[in-house]
C-alpha cells in the first residue's frame, strides 16, 4: 500500500511540475530576442529546475511501482522503467539545451560586443535540440509508458478495470499525433494533437489520485 501512494505523489507530481513549467519557460521558447536581454532568465531557471523535478518523479514512480506489478510480468515491469528512464533522459537533455541558451545570454550582457547573429544561431540550434527532445520524451514516450504500465494493472486488478482502460486506449492515440508531429501533419502544440493527447493525460492523472488517496485492491 505505501508503494502504491508513492506512485500516485510521483505521479502527481509530474503534473504539478510541468504544467507551470510551460509558461515559465515561454519568454525562451517563444521570445526572438531572449539572448539579448529580453524576457526573464529567472523564470528560465525555475522553469528548468521544474522539468528535473518531472524528471525525477518519472524514475521515482517507476521505481516504487515495481514491486506491485512484477509479479505479473517481470519483463513489462522492468521495461516499464526502462522506459521512464529513457524519457526522464530525454527530458534532461531539454533541461540542458535551454540552460546553454541562459549562458548564451549571459555572456552577451557580460560582453555586448560579441556578435549578436552568431549568438541567434547558436539559441536556434539549441532551441530545435529542445523542441525534438520535447516530442521523442513527453510527446511520445508516454505512449510506451501506458501501454507497458495499463497492461499491467488490467491484468493485476490492482485498481479499477477503467483507468487502464483509458491508459491502453489513450496510447496509440497519442503514438499517432507523435507520429504525425514527426511528419509535419500538425504541431505539437495544435488543437488536433492536444485532443489526441488528452486520453493519455486523464490516465495518468486518474492512476496519481487514485493510488494516492486509494492505493491499491487486495487481490
Amino acid at each position: 500500500m505505501k508503494n502504491a501512494r508513492i506512485t500516485g505523489i510521483f505521479y502527481l507530481i509530474t503534473f504539478i511540475s510541468s504544467i507551470p513549467a510551460v509558461f515559465l519557460l515561454d519568454s525562451v521558447l517563444h521570445g526572438s530576442n531572449f539572448v539579448t536581454g529580453t524576457g526573464s532568465a529567472n523564470s528560465v531557471l525555475w522553469g528548468c529546475l521544474l522539468d528535473v523535478v518531472n524528471a525525477i518523479a518519472c524514475v521515482g514512480s517507476a521505481v516504487a511501482i515495481y514491486p506491485l506489478v512484477q509479479k505479473q510480468n517481470k519483463s513489462l515491469a522492468l521495461g516499464f522503467i526502462a522506459s521512464r528512464l529513457f524519457e526522464a533522459a530525454v527530458i534532461m537533455i531539454g533541461v540542458v539545451s535551454l540552460l546553454a541558451i541562459v549562458s548564451l545570454r549571459r555572456s552577451y550582457l557580460a560582453d555586448p560586443s560579441i556578435d549578436v547573429a552568431s549568438l541567434q544561431v547558436m539559441n536556434t540550434g539549441f532551441l530545435e535540440l529542445r523542441n525534438w527532445t520535447f516530442l521523442l520524451g513527453p510527446g511520445l514516450i508516454p505512449a510506451v509508458n501506458g501501454l507497458l504500465l495499463g497492461t499491467l494493472l488490467l491484468k493485476s486488478k490492482l485498481i479499477p478495470r477503467a483507468i487502464p482502460v483509458i491508459g491502453l486506449i489513450g496510447a496509440p492515440m497519442l503514438l499517432i499525433s507523435a507520429l504525425c508531429t514527426y511528419f509535419e501533419v500538425f504541431g505539437q502544440m495544435s488543437p488536433v494533437a492536444a485532443v489526441l493527447g488528452l486520453p493519455i493525460a486523464a490516465w495518468e492523472l486518474s492512476l496519481g489520485f487514485y493510488l494516492t488517496f486509494r492505493g491499491v485492491r487486495k487481490v
